[in-house]
């Protein structure tokens, strides 16, 4: 079995079909061929816009001069009511300066700091898996959420706060495009952004949210009585090259692209995850072989027994990243494959297309977590591999997923099996992160 993905577009259709169908889904959108292509461009009568699937010049982009290559304005305008100014959206001095005072958070040994905060998560996630026929995507949204707010706050999600935050964010996704105008069209910044009004409400709901767990935050460490958590350490991180702190507002842009980014790819990545052991049953035995080799109460070392669980959820980044696309902008002329690319164009980084690329991978469309760990897959690892991004502005939470996913995934194999809801195959979109359509069901029965 092959599993599910999007259907792909002809090679040719209109302006405004392709505007149309990017809104709708970016990954059914695009034509077939970008499978197999190193290069492609787009054009429309306001800009430039060209994938990139050649290695050396992803590097280009990413690693080698990404001064020059920042974050697309563009892309950022659909987020700015929600996210502000977070480490997600701004570039040059100001990226700097928030990396310099949120990387510490996430550096080694932190990361064993936060496991019994995300093991139970897991544990809380199981409690309340129900057996029967289930959504899981709604279910791994809640263990997600749970995982953010207790590493971050040191609050389950049945906390008040955190479930008014994890419910309007619901809301905030139903109502919040991929892109909205502003994307398309060359306007000045006077203008309105065009935002839907549901959405601007939403954000504004979410970030009062924020602004409650970060002031109440802000009181105990003035008090002396906050607990040891990633809030407390970057509240209390200054920028060692200016002493300066994160201000209340600044806290919650960072606050909000934490949970943004934390909460959905994670949920993306653990219910395609769920989805691909119920189309492998073989594959899920042994992942429920290795989960049962971990005590009742694992420690952060017992996750080193989970080598092919790690595989496994590997294998579904590459198929179903979670972010599925990048977008910089150049700002010098670029020379691309024989191309004089003028600046100002949107470079396009598509992990879904590398990940899938038939000129890297062997049997591309195929779920092979084994393939990690065959000499022949470190070529692709390195050259067209990107859950993550990579160089500077390579995700800070890479590590902490790369915890959480591997351990919740063990924890709910080890007490249920998955099988598939044979009426129900998910067809993946992307809007802010890639999920499925209609949701992804399965069966689901205690072990």
């Amino acid at each position: 079995m092959i599993p599910p993905k999007p259907p792909s577009r002809p090679d040719k259709v209109s302006l405004l079909t392709y505007l149309r169908l990017f809104r709708l889904d970016i990954l059914s959108a695009q034509p077939t061929r970008l499978y197999r292509a190193w290069m492609a461009e787009f054009r429309t009568p306001f800009f430039r816009s060209y994938l990139v699937n050649d290695p050396a010049l992803v590097n280009r982009v990413l690693v080698e001069r990404p001064e020059d290559f920042p974050k697309s304005n563009r892309i950022s305008e659909g987020l700015k009511p929600l996210l502000g100014k977070s480490v997600f959206l701004t570039n040059g001095d100001d990226w700097r300066r928030q990396r310099r005072i949120i990387d510490p958070a996430f550096a080694g040994g932190r990361l064993r700091d936060t496991f019994p905060a995300m093991l139970a998560a897991g544990k809380a996630a199981v409690a309340r898996l129900p057996e029967g026929t289930v959504e899981v995507e709604a279910a791994m949204s809640h263990a997600a959420a749970d995982v953010i707010f207790r590493t971050l706050f040191s609050i389950p999600i049945e906390h008040e706060l955190a479930n008014a935050v994890f419910k309007e964010f619901r809301t905030y996704q139903r109502t919040q495009p991929l892109l909205n105008l502003a994307a398309f069209l060359p306007l000045p910044r006077w203008m309105p952004r065009f935002h839907r009004r549901a959405t601007k409400r939403s954000a504004t709901a979410i970030r009062g949210l924020i602004t409650r767990l970060t002031e109440d935050r802000a009181d105990l460490i003035a008090s002396g009585k906050a607990p040891d958590d990633l809030a407390s350490k970057i509240m209390t991180t200054a920028d060692p090259q200016t002493g300066e702190r994160f201000e209340t507002s600044e806290m919650v842009d960072q606050v909000a692209i934490f949970f943004l980014a934390g909460h959905e790819t994670s949920a993306s990545a653990l219910s395609w995850s769920l989805y691909l052991l119920s189309m492998f049953p073989s594959v899920q035995e042994r992942v429920a072989a290795e989960a049962m080799s971990l005590p009742e109460d694992p420690m952060f070392s017992d996750l080193s027994k989970l080598r092919f669980t790690r595989d496994v959820f590997r294998e579904t980044l590459r198929l179903y990243p979670p972010v599925p696309m990048m977008v910089r902008q150049n700002t010098l002329t670029e020379e691309m494959r024989q191309r004089s690319i003028a600046p100002g164009a949107q470079i396009v980084l598509s992990a879904w297309h590398l990940h899938r690329h038939e000129r890297f991978w062997a049997d591309p469309d195929a779920f092979d977590p084994d393939r990690w760990s065959r000499e022949e897959n470190k070529v692709c690892a390195r050259d067209a591999y990107l859950p993550f991004s990579s160089g500077p502005r390579v995700c800070t939470g890479a590590g902490f997923a790369m915890v959480e996913g591997p351990l919740l995934l063990a924890l709910l194999v080890r007490h249920f099996r998955f099988d598939l809801v044979l009426e129900k195959t998910p067809q993946p979109v992307a809007h802010l992160t890639v999920r499925a359509k209609d949701g992804i069901w399965l069966k689901i029965s205690r072990r």
